[in-house]
């Protein structure tokens, strides 16, 4: 378990679907990563899909709570990008959450645990341009715009950090 000053950072596990599906089936959450999930069996296979992803070596998925409630938060996480070559850090929280500095906080330590505990020498995030606030976060946490690219049909911009 990871902590930052006002959150607990922790593997998913089986009791985590019905807070995930908070994330996935929300339609701010999702506005910028391809659309809200509604459909049950839809929400299943993702939250299947990661908690096998989270047994391989080299993904991690990460719920977010806050310390002194316990409340879901949302999920980060460190796994391979696209490429195949590199770590993607990812995320989503609930919009409760938004513009509390909590991103910035969670952000950073996933990122110093990437550095620290598991070695990596970088990590990328991508966003999609159009959405300025979490390119304003990555940049908050010193992460780097190093060009912009066409996928999924929009402007995506891959941030890198490497370790210092």
């Amino acid at each position: 378990m990871l902590n930052t000053t006002r959150c607990h950072i922790s593997d998913i596990k089986e009791s985590d679907f019905e807070s995930l599906k908070l994330l996935w089936m929300d339609d701010q959450v999702r506005l910028y990563l391809g659309g809200a999930i509604k459909d049950e069996s839809s929400l299943q296979m993702k939250f299947n899909d990661l908690l096998i992803k989270t047994s391989q070596n080299g993904s991690y998925f990460f719920t977010i709570r806050l310390q002194e409630t316990g409340e879901f938060v949302g999920l980060v996480s460190l796994d391979e990008y696209h490429d195949g070559n590199e770590t993607e850090i990812s995320y989503e929280l609930l919009p409760s959450y938004w513009g509390m500095g909590l991103g910035t906080e969670i952000i950073g330590r996933v990122i110093k645990y990437a550095f620290d505990d598991l070695g990596l020498k970088k990590v990328v995030a991508v966003t999609q341009t159009a959405n300025k606030k979490s390119c304003k976060l990555l940049e908050s946490v010193g992460m780097v715009l190093i060009k912009k690219i066409n996928r999924f049909g929009t402007k995506q911009a891959v941030y890198y950090k490497d370790k210092p």
